[in-house]
């Protein structure tokens, strides 16, 4: 089990986020978002591996998802805006992970999470390296990425 701590996060509406930090050596750091219905957890063996590869690695709960507010399954009532709102999540946690001195910023989403990071990069180009997608949607619930993923090539 790779060695990590746990990490607790409040978003610019209030939202309590936790997610778990895997401390690297190297100023490289990627932040994992997970897919629906998974948590934070669906991480822990490929953020091992990050850590091994000396990456700061943190994997967090989005809200509703697992130990963060409104979780562990409350997201299963939200409205499409209220997942809309998960940006907010990775924008709080994208500023703790960089505040560590991160110079090499990556970012990995899973389904929704790979739409929410994409939504990410193309609002912050200047600070994100590279993107890792697994099955993100041209619409998830309202997260669009066909506009954003150009934006991204320019």
């Amino acid at each position: 089990m790779p060695q990590s701590e746990i990490i607790s996060l409040t978003t610019k509406d209030n939202i309590k986020l936790h997610g778990n930090y895997y401390p690297g050596t190297s100023p490289r750091g990627i932040l994992l978002i997970h897919m629906m219905p998974a948590d934070r957890t669906s991480w822990i063996p490929f953020a091992g591996k990050l850590q091994q590869s000396r990456f700061h690695a943190f994997a967090i709960d989005l809200r509703g998802h697992g130990s963060s507010q409104g979780g562990p399954d409350g997201y299963r009532n939200f409205s499409d805006e209220q997942h809309q709102s998960s940006i907010l999540d990775v924008e709080c946690a994208a500023h703790w992970l960089l505040k560590k001195g991160i110079e090499t910023f990556h970012l990995a989403g899973a389904s929704i999470g790979a739409n929410l990071s994409v939504q990410y990069a193309s609002a912050h180009p200047e600070s994100v390296s590279s993107l890792i997608l697994l099955s993100p949607g041209l619409d998830y619930r309202g997260i669009k990425t066909e506009q954003m993923m150009g934006d991204l090539g320019r």
